[in-house]
């Protein structure tokens, strides 16, 4: 029988219900959250849209996220342009560079959350 998707993300916070509120405001991402707003959501789980999800472990010496980390958060975005503009408004720096886009990958960005966990924003392509 197949796996059918990942059915969490759990990790160590300092602060876990301040690291839940600042996903929920930033990302609407989190218990409570629908990613289509016709959709339901609960108290305990955030509703996501389905769609390519890569699973990927990397070298144990990788450079595409910071040696201290074990992990990075890639999340499917619909318009990365609009997420941009929404994190800077809310003081959130943003890194994009143009090097990372390409057509048959789709476009990135980069963030951190307030415990500096690197968030990799993903456009796939159209």
């Amino acid at each position: 029988m197949p796996v059918l998707g990942i059915g969490g993300l759990f990790f160590r916070a300092r602060d876990p219900d301040a690291l839940n509120a600042w996903y929920r405001q930033h990302l609407d991402v989190g218990a409570g959250c629908a990613s289509d707003p016709t959709e339901t959501s609960s108290e305990w789980y955030w509703q996501a849209q389905g769609g390519p999800t890569v699973f990927a472990p990397f070298k144990a010496d990788t450079d595409y996220f910071a040696a201290d980390k074990q992990w990075m958060l890639n999340l499917r975005v619909s318009d990365l342009d609009a997420l941009i503009a929404r994190l800077q408004d809310a003081g959130i720096a943003v890194k994009t560079d143009p090097e990372w886009d390409h057509p048959d990958t789709g476009r990135f960005a980069r963030i951190h959350d307030p415990e500096g966990n690197a968030i990799e924003l993903w456009q796939p392509p159209a």
